[in-house]
């Protein structure tokens, strides 16, 4: 589980989001080369060299205080084929401080290792700390930033999304939905609250992936009272 032994995290932070710039070709090679990275860290998803994406370059192209002197991050995450940059996507970070940075193929363990599908996240190595996490789709070169969501873990609490998929391979359709467990509002130390919410549908539409929200937003629609011993021995 994503809760055990108190995974990575970062400082709760506003959800991050794509750039997606409609410039034309010219410009958008003139603002690649301004965009001289700050601090860039290696994503290293696979060393086998028919994998899809080899390794991912986070760099970090610019910081900016507001008002409240929250400094929101910008990066450009750039994806790598055997040293040729095939792909490339903008993020940006609130409360960015000395976070690492990792990735996997896949939705699921379940998948396949030449999943077209890749998990990036983004958080401070602690306890109670947030999560960026991004999911992309690259297919044929062309990148699609489908899904982004936060998660935190804390001494066995936490919350997270899940994705469900019975398939392997890449499939045509697949759902996720927020889970959390936090602890009950009494005294028992021992027991917490599961909740399931945001329950969200993905379906592929040409090349390009379409997702609904089924549920109520940031509304519960299933919620139980159980112990941790519980809430781990459920699989």
């Amino acid at each position: 589980m994503l809760l055990i032994g108190c995974q990575k995290e970062q400082k709760k932070s506003q959800p991050s989001s794509s750039d997606i710039d409609q410039k034309p070709a010219v410009a958008l090679y003139i603002k690649e080369i301004e965009d001289k990275a700050l601090k860039t860290d290696t994503i290293v998803l696979s060393e086998d060299k028919n994998e899809l994406v080899n390794y991912i370059l986070a760099n970090l192209i610019e910081q900016k205080a507001d008002k409240d002197s929250i400094i929101t991050s910008k990066f450009r995450l750039d994806f790598y084929q055997n040293k040729n940059k095939i792909a490339s996507s903008k993020v940006f970070i609130k409360q960015y401080e000395g976070s690492e940075w990792s990735g996997s193929f896949g939705l699921t363990d379940l998948s396949a290792k030449n999943s077209s599908f890749i998990k990036i996240n983004c958080g401070y190595p602690a306890c109670g700390y947030t999560y960026e996490n991004y999911l992309y789709y690259l297919k044929n070169n062309n990148l699609q930033l489908v899904h982004q969501w936060q998660s935190m873990s804390d001494s066995g609490w936490g919350i997270w999304t899940e994705f469900l998929n019975e398939e392997s391979k890449d499939p045509k359709t697949f759902y996720c939905k927020t889970v959390a467990f936090e602890p009950a509002d009494d005294d028992s130390q021992d027991f917490g609250i599961l909740t399931y919410s945001d329950s969200t549908s993905f379906s592929l539409k040409g090349n390009h992936w379409k997702k609904q929200l089924l549920t109520a937003k940031d509304k519960a629609y299933f919620e139980k009272k159980m112990s941790l011993n519980e809430f781990y021995k459920q699989d």
